[in-house]
């Protein structure tokens, strides 16, 4: 297997890389095979019910906390930053000595993946190198933007043969990534299928390697950023990093297909396919995971608003449904601000909700929090699966 894309090693500088980036979008290439078009429909029938059933949550910020939240976990998991569903509730908590450092990588992740979501809105769709760099600055908490000298190389992990060599100098670093910007915000450039493009703009991306690290969880990142572009999505509630972590090996094996098929020459057609088809096969099937638990949590909250009306009327608000929902562990202070109430009302409201069986309160140190433990129990199932 390759190494994750993060992983990048000091490399002889007379090393030039032996992948000539292609221009896009491969003129030639038939991305039209009955075989992928089969693929293809399936993979905009179940991004179709997925747009459909997300708008059924009558507050889209509780998809995007929690589906992003997941998503962050997935991707980190690809580089190898491994954390658990508990540490990972804890720390949506925002409290600091409880954040372990993958933890805080994990969360880093999903920050910049609603940096670039805000700011592509802002920018009326564009998604702009600009918002590429600040969204590594966010995850890296650092001031780098984009590869300015060599140095970055992948290499096999087992082996320590180099596999791949990306461009070295930051001239071509720029000049390819301004091919790429110009490629992912003009759609007079091609006429190819959005979610085929999104592969193509994914495979790119990594191969450009523009970052000192992260790569591999921005350009995760830029595929479900493409997608609400295209208007396949109204948020990014994709959770691609599933299905490439679950198919990591093979991810991999594609991606570098693509450039030993073509060293310094024209694209070969049959690596292109297969690895367009890979990304296809994943958006269909992460969409389509995606639907169900949408709809199971569309239940639960049906079934928990319910109970609240039932059980606690006085009690009840729309608001405070909501703040159960996008935070699957709550503190007093979220409930305090969403509700905009007073702190002593908050902790009433929480307090009664446990006393339902709603939540289940916890203290730990001088801290307390209250869990929504039949979403986490939810969310955490579908990491199982």
């Amino acid at each position: 297997m390759l190494p994750p894309l993060d992983q990048s090693r000091n490399l002889d500088m007379t090393l030039q890389p032996d992948y000539r980036i292609p221009e896009l979008p491969l003129a030639g290439i038939d991305f039209q095979t009955p075989e992928l078009l089969r693929t293809l429909v399936a993979a905009h029938r179940y991004l179709a019910e997925l747009k459909g059933c997300a708008a059924s949550i009558p507050n889209q910020a509780i998809l995007i906390n929690t589906l992003a939240l997941q998503e962050a976990k997935a991707s980190s998991e690809v580089e190898s930053y491994v954390t658990t569903q508990d540490e990972l509730f804890q720390a949506d908590l925002h409290i600091a000595e409880w954040i372990s450092p993958s933890a805080k990588e994990v969360s880093r992740y999903r920050e910049a993946l609603m940096h670039g979501y805000e700011r592509m809105r802002q920018q009326q769709g564009i998604i702009g190198n600009g918002t590429l760099i600040s969204m590594f600055q966010l995850l890296k908490n650092s001031s780098e933007a984009f590869r300015t000298s060599g140095g970055t190389v992948l290499k096999n992990d087992r082996t320590g043969a180099t596999v791949f060599v990306p461009p070295q100098d930051g001239a071509s670093v720029q000049a390819h990534m301004q091919a790429l910007e110009k490629f992912i915000n003009d759609d007079g450039v091609s006429q190819l299928d959005p979610i085929i493009k999104m592969a193509l703009i994914h495979h790119q991306f990594e191969s450009i390697h523009p970052f000192s690290d992260g790569n591999g969880r921005i350009g995760r990142i830029l595929c479900v950023l493409y997608l609400v572009q295209a208007g396949l999505l109204d948020s990014p509630v994709l959770y691609l990093s599933r299905y490439i972590n679950h198919n990591k090996s093979e991810y991999y094996r594609l991606l570098q297909a693509v450039r030993d098929a073509s060293p310094s020459a024209e694209p070969h057609a049959e690596p292109w396919q297969a690895w367009v088809k890979f990304m296809l096969l994943g958006v269909a099937d992460t969409a389509q995971r995606a639907v169900g638990l949408v709809g199971d949590m569309r239940t639960l909250m049906a079934d928990t608003k319910h109970r609240m009306r039932k059980e606690l009327p006085k009690l009840y608000s729309q608001d405070l449904l909501n703040n159960l929902f996008r935070h699957p562990y709550t503190r007093i202070e979220f409930v305090q601000r969403d509700l905009n109430i007073t702190r002593q009302t908050a902790a009433r409201y929480l307090r009664k909700l446990a006393d339902a069986g709603l939540v289940r309160e916890h203290s730990q140190g001088k801290h307390l929090y209250f869990i929504n433990v039949p979403l986490v129990s939810l969310l955490s199932q579908g990491e199982t699966e």
